[in-house]
Order: structure tokens, then sequence, then C-alpha cells
């Protein structure tokens, strides 16, 4: 295998015109999507007490959210 020659520039070819257009729309695409992710929450709710007589189901927000999406 020979070494290209350091004082000839490299040829542009089909495949990797390709290539580089792909990962410029690639970093162009996570660029537009990144400011649209949203702040992390500053503090999290308290946690609830743990209950003394074991049980732990507690009906919050969330449960009653996935209940109305699990109707038919």
């Amino acid at each position: 295998m020979r070494k290209p020659d350091p004082v000839q520039p490299r040829s542009l070819n089909r495949r990797s015109l390709f290539a580089g257009a792909g990962t410029l729309g690639a970093v162009a695409a996570t660029a537009t999507l990144l400011p649209a992710i949203p702040e992390p929450e500053a503090q999290a709710a308290p946690a609830l007490p743990k209950p003394e007589r074991g049980g732990g189901y507690s009906l919050t927000e969330h449960v009653k959210q996935y209940y109305k999406t699990t109707r038919v």
C-alpha cells in the first residue's frame, strides 16, 4: 500500500462528499433541537412519609393520568 504524497491534495470523491453532507445535516438537526430541551426543575416535590403498616400505594396525579390513557 502506498502512502499519499503530502504535497498533492487528496481528491474529493462522491462517498466522502455525501458522508460530509450527512454529518453536517445531523449536526445542524441536533443544534436546532438542543434549545428546545426544557430546563430541569430546581427542586423536586418532597417525598411523602412511608406508611406504618405496609401498603405504599397512593393514587397520585401521574397514576390518575396513566389510568386515563389506558381507558378503552
